[in-house]
């Protein structure tokens, strides 16, 4: 078995990993002593698809977490929820470094891999600030709920409340202890609302690109720049555009979303000026992956809804905790239209040259990308003839970008198609290009076959 797993591919060790976790995780929820003995019957099933949807945080449930696991189960769902946002392998590796084991070259290629790092320069020093800014975060989110829970549910209840939430935002889970409503319950609470998006952004940045900012920021005190653009310049080109397609989508998103259903009065048409901005906000940083629904969405019209929908497939940025063909695959198609719209030669962004091998691997990871979300998308229509095609579309799309909101449809799956949901919860959290990576063979042959020219419409 061991030989067996060394002649695996490093993206085939990462699948592998995280079926591991997945089993070990299900059968664990599933004892008896991890649920409340008031607990509404289950089978093993829902406990694997909870967990595939809890390891690849995504947020889909077949049953209210806070309903039927107790505070061990919740437990155990935490630990889960951080292994799946982090990484297993970058785990793993934490812990050779903690014991001072030296890493092969191989274990450190693996490790790049699963967390978007592509140096192995300093390592260490990148997998410590890894879990800095993850506690850092989740521990000043956790605090600032504390300011809400504590005071409702008590001390014990309020802080456990806190930090599951804290952890489950950070990576974009999209999981709750409060009940079956999401945060609906919740929808005009500023603390939580604006906690809990601060949270979700901060986790789908991407850890790179809080490295860099981390490092400006130490930059500009340490130097105090008059102006701006000197500050500006030293942030890496993917830091600029990672956090200008960000602002852009939030921004866009937020007025769209606010634009649809502002005259609805069973999500938003009823309430105040600024209390539609809130629960617009909210809506587009959570459909980044996220999962977590201060509305409901069988509600909401099917125009805001399918903005939803491309919202989730965009995603957030690479070596991040959210899913989606990621914010720089989206950024690239768009910088290749406009290239092109132009007349331009090259594509380039912020003054400088995307590789056309980049453009390549963008363009290989959007149609791997939608060929699943298309053959899961129809394997659902063939199973559920009588659920509405719009509704299992929304549920395609949130399982495979890894989101989790859901238009009433996933209890009510059938088994087979419970099975596909999870497929595409797994196949958008181990990511397209890993998957695709694995599936490669590793003799690569380069062919040049003479140029031709080819019509297009």
């Amino acid at each position: 078995m061991v030989s067996l797993f060394k002649k695996l591919s490093v993206a085939q060790k990462i699948s592998l990993s995280f079926i591991i976790v997945i089993i070990i995780g299900s059968l664990l929820l599933s004892l008896p002593i991890m649920h409340y003995d008031s607990a509404p019957a289950t089978t093993y099933l829902d406990h694997l698809f909870n967990t595939v949807s809890i390891v690849c945080v995504t947020g889909l449930s077949v049953f209210s977490i806070g309903d039927v696991y107790n505070g061990l189960g919740q437990a155990v769902v935490i630990c889960l929820i951080q292994i799946g946002g982090l990484g297993l392998v970058s785990l793993i590796s934490f812990s050779y470094y903690s014991i001072n084991q030296r890493m092969s070259l191989e274990q450190q290629e693996i490790l790049q891999s699963s967390i978007g790092n592509n140096s192995s320069a300093d390592l260490r020093r990148y997998l410590f600030r890894i879990y800095k800014i993850t506690f850092a975060i989740e521990g000043l989110v956790a605090l600032l709920l504390m300011l809400d829970f504590i005071p409702r549910f008590g001390w014990q209840h309020g802080m456990f409340n806190s930090l599951f939430l804290a952890i489950s935002a950070f990576c974009n889970a999209g999981f709750d202890n409060l009940g079956s409503n999401s945060l609906i319950n919740y929808q005009l609470n500023w603390i939580v609302n604006l906690t809990i998006a601060f949270a979700i952004i901060s986790g789908g940045l991407g850890f790179r690109n809080w490295m860099t900012l981390i490092d400006t920021m130490k930059s500009w005190l340490k130097e105090r720049p008059h102006r701006f653009g000197l500050v500006k310049r030293k942030l890496r080109v993917q830091t600029r555009l990672v956090l200008a397609t960000t602002a852009i989508i939030l921004a866009s998103g937020t007025a769209l979303a606010w634009i649809l259903e502002w005259d609805n009065p069973e999500t938003i048409g009823s309430l105040s000026f600024y209390q539609q901005g809130l629960i617009s906000f909210f809506q587009t940083v959570t459909m980044r992956t996220a999962g977590f629904a201060t509305i409901d969405y069988t509600k909401t019209g099917h125009a805001a809804n399918f903005i939803f929908m491309l919202q989730m497939l965009i995603g957030g940025a690479p070596g991040g905790t959210a899913g989606g063909v990621k914010l720089i695959v989206t950024a690239i198609i768009f910088l290749i239209f406009k290239s092109e719209f132009l007349g331009q030669t090259r594509v380039s962004v912020f003054h400088r040259t995307i590789p056309s091998q980049l453009i390549k691997q963008t363009l290989t990871i959007l149609i791997f990308f939608f060929t699943i979300l298309i053959v899961g998308y129809v394997c659902l229509l063939e199973f559920e003839p009588d659920i509405d095609p719009f509704k299992l579309l929304f549920e395609a799309c949130s399982a495979l970008a890894t989101v989790g909101v859901s238009m009433d449809v996933t209890s009510h799956l059938s088994t087979e198609s419970r099975w596909i949901v999870m497929a595409l919860m797994f196949l958008g959290r181990v990511g397209p290009i890993t998957v695709l990576i694995s599936l490669r063979q590793k003799i690569e042959k380069t062919i040049h076959y003479a140029e031709t020219d080819l019509v297009l419409g």
